[in-house]
């Protein structure tokens, strides 16, 4: 039985595929800050499939601390689900609050790119997988993504040198970069305002995080011997927007 680590479980794609997972017949390492919603997540499906461990992606100290304490049964890494990630704020960049950049590069980034190192020794071993969740902000800008955009295009380009580096090492890396996804990330990025959340999502049939969580699924479930380099996902109802013209 294969096991899973994910990070961002408490809620939107992470929480969905916390379950996936779990019901397709793997183990679950379900990590995230909130402690409570761990607890709730691990009672709804079941303590003998789902181990929570509950920190900070950013705390590197309580990361190793939390992972130095899974039990033999959940310690074996065959798949990690990069997931921890946010967007705060929706100003230009001249406008920006530059606390929150440093939120989401020390988050979207960093924490990524720090836990991936952490695991990658147990990874190379099991000959297991990386998924990381990028975004359609890594190649399509648009006002007010500015560092969101950055750390996810970061991300992006980090999953395709991982795949170089891991040549060799039966490892499979793949960035998973979603459209438009109904979950908490709107309430996160605006502070709560659940009207924006309701303008944003209101009438345009989204993707929910049930339909990421079956797409990460089925990407770990592929043969040992292919690869999903990146995997970029919409709504229908979502497409491309036009170029922006400044006139005199």
């Amino acid at each position: 039985m294969k096991t899973v680590f994910i990070t961002g479980a408490t809620s939107g794609i992470g929480e969905a595929a916390v379950y996936a997972f779990a019901n397709a017949g793997w183990k679950v390492v379900a990590t995230g800050r909130r402690a409570d919603r761990l607890e709730a997540l691990a009672a709804a499906v079941g303590p003998d499939k789902v181990h929570t461990l509950a920190f900070d992606v950013r705390d590197e100290a309580a990361r190793d601390a939390a992972i130095a304490s899974l039990p033999k049964d959940f310690a074996t890494i065959d798949l990690l689900i990069n997931n921890a990630g946010l967007a705060l704020g929706v100003n230009p960049a001249q406008q920006a609050d530059l606390d929150q950049w440093k939120t989401m590069i020390d988050t979207n980034v960093t924490a990524l790119v720090s836990m991936t190192h952490r695991l990658l020794p147990a990874l190379i071993a099991a000959k297991g997988a990386i998924i990381n969740i990028s975004s359609v902000a890594a190649t399509y800008p648009y006002r007010g993504g500015n560092a969101y955009g950055g750390t996810k295009a970061f991300v992006h380009q980090f999953s395709l040198g991982l795949r170089s580096d891991l040549h060799g090492t039966g490892v499979r890396v793949t960035s998973i970069e979603p459209g438009m996804v109904e979950t908490e990330f709107t309430l996160v990025r605006t502070g709560g305002d659940q009207s924006a959340s309701d303008a944003i999502y209101g009438g345009a049939d989204p993707m929910t995080g049930a339909d990421i969580a079956a797409t990460l699924l089925w990407v770990a479930e592929l043969p040992p011997h292919l690869n999903i380099n990146t995997l970029e996902l919409m709504p229908v109802s979502q497409s491309f927007a036009g170029f922006q013209v400044s006139r005199a």
